[in-house]
């Protein structure tokens, strides 16, 4: 591990960014142009003295995990990312493996559709990367949850809360849609042990994952439209739409509301309700 070539570059990367460069607001005078270590560790989700450590060179070699977070922080692109891994002692992983990394052109985005529109960043096995507030107030704080809690076929074929906020009309329909995706993904990564993993835990776990699966459908998700059931502000028409990173194969699913539905102004009512609804204690670390 090269301690402090690691913690240089972070310094470096971080005295570059900007609040609103990370959709953060800046509040205060500024002693140094640049982020702050305590922002930092906040959009990292790890504790501010343990990304200080990392930064001046005596703290413990971080985790594949902990760095791809921090790159997700910083908004590293796909070479920084790998030049960090490496400075740290470890393989840089393949370009398709997330490790928590978000796309940072996808994360400039996500940042930007921050206030009205709900958005989320999954890599191409469905794992929850990144989601902006809005999408938390929507579909509760999946990002951050440990293990297979972040993956989203996960949670939809072993638990029933999230299927909850989705009309029940259009629960096969969805769940053939991701379904056809993951097949995708496995014809492309046929010798990654973490896909064939993710199929055959579904598989053990879920009926009708099993079903689903049986029935070979292979379709990459695109534009598609969903009704959701919102606890405090009812129903919400949206057309979903997907934009894939050639790089990192990372997909972008934001939520436009359909027009003449009355979405757009109950988006803007929850907007102000906030996340405060959806903490949920499963997702805490």
């Amino acid at each position: 591990m090269q301690r402090h070539e690691l913690g240089a570059f972070l310094r470096h990367r971080r005295e570059l960014l900007r609040p609103s460069d990370v959709g953060l607001v800046a509040s205060g005078r500024r002693r140094a142009p640049g982020l702050r270590r305590d922002e930092v560790a906040v959009l990292a989700d790890m504790s501010t003295d343990y990304y200080e450590r990392i930064e001046q060179g005596r703290g413990p070699r971080p985790s594949p995990s902990m760095l791809g977070a921090i790159a997700r922080a910083l908004r590293l692109t796909l070479d920084e990312r790998d030049h960090i891994y490496l400075l740290a002692g470890h393989e840089a992983p393949p370009r398709h493996c997330s490790l928590g990394y978000a796309d940072a052109g996808l994360m400039c985005v996500l940042d930007s559709l921050a206030p009205a529109v709900p958005a989320l960043i999954l890599d191409d096995l469905d794992n929850v990367v990144a989601q902006n507030p809005l999408n938390v107030a929507l579909l509760g704080p999946i990002a951050r949850a440990p293990g297979r809690a972040r993956n989203f076929l996960w949670r939809w074929f072993t638990g029933g809360e999230l299927r909850a906020r989705y009309l029940a009309d259009q629960h096969d329909t969805l769940g053939r849609e991701h379904v056809a995706d993951l097949r995708v993904t496995l014809g492309r990564r046929h010798e990654d042990e973490a896909v064939r993993s993710l199929v055959a835990e579904l598989s053990a776990v879920s009926a009708e994952f099993r079903e689903v699966w049986a029935l070979q459908e292979v379709a990459v998700r695109r534009t598609t439209r969903k009704v959701l059931i919102h606890p405090q502000v009812g129903r919400l028409d949206l057309e979903c739409d997907v934009v894939i990173s050639p790089p990192s194969g990372q997909r972008l699913v934001l939520s436009r509301p359909q027009p003449g539905s009355g979405a757009g102004e109950r988006l803007e009512m929850l907007a102000v309700l906030g996340t405060q609804t959806f903490l949920d204690p499963s997702c805490s670390r």
